[in-house]
């Protein structure tokens, strides 16, 4: 499940109505209780590919993740768009039974599309950053919580509804 910033996990459509309306009545949840998230994510693996070290968008998905009990796994991408498909699907099938969804931070579109075809788990693209989907539904959460951790409760809220 995943692609770029355009439509943020291949198969889930972030800007659908239903999945929209799911996403912001979580994240209203998440915000209500200011930040303190129950360890729904408890038990899951997540990996975190990125072709540099961390960053914002790095720190805030591992936050969000962690904050839910996952546990996070920073993953050096090592692939790029020349990557053979066998290396593709190779390292996709890897990170399929290793983790339970992988998010795919400053890769190309092209790429990760190949790596959710084959991972047979979410993967998510840039599912924290700037230009994620999800971003605009933080305007449309109610309620006096931060910008901060309005955005945080969607992130979390798109881990939660995807991930059970």
């Amino acid at each position: 499940m995943c692609s770029q910033a355009n439509d943020g996990a291949v198969g889930v459509d972030f800007q659908q109505p239903a999945l929209a309306a799911a996403l912001l009545r979580q994240a209203g949840a998440l915000a209500r209780a200011g930040g303190a998230a129950a360890p729904l994510l408890a038990g899951k693996q997540l990996a975190l590919v990125t072709p540099d070290g961390a960053d914002a968008a790095a720190t805030a998905f591992i936050e969000a993740a962690k904050a839910l009990g996952a546990r996070v796994s920073s993953v050096r991408a090592g692939l790029d768009d020349a990557s053979s498909d066998e290396q593709v699907d190779n390292t996709a099938r890897m990170l399929g039974q290793l983790y339970d969804a992988v998010e795919c931070q400053h890769l190309p579109v092209s790429l990760v599309r190949r790596i959710a075809r084959s991972a047979g788990i979410p993967v998510f693209a840039g599912l924290a950053t700037p230009a994620h989907p999800t971003v605009a539904l933080v305007a449309q959460l109610e309620g006096e919580a931060s910008l901060a951790l309005k955005r945080r409760s969607v992130l979390q809220a798109a881990l939660l509804v995807t991930l059970n």
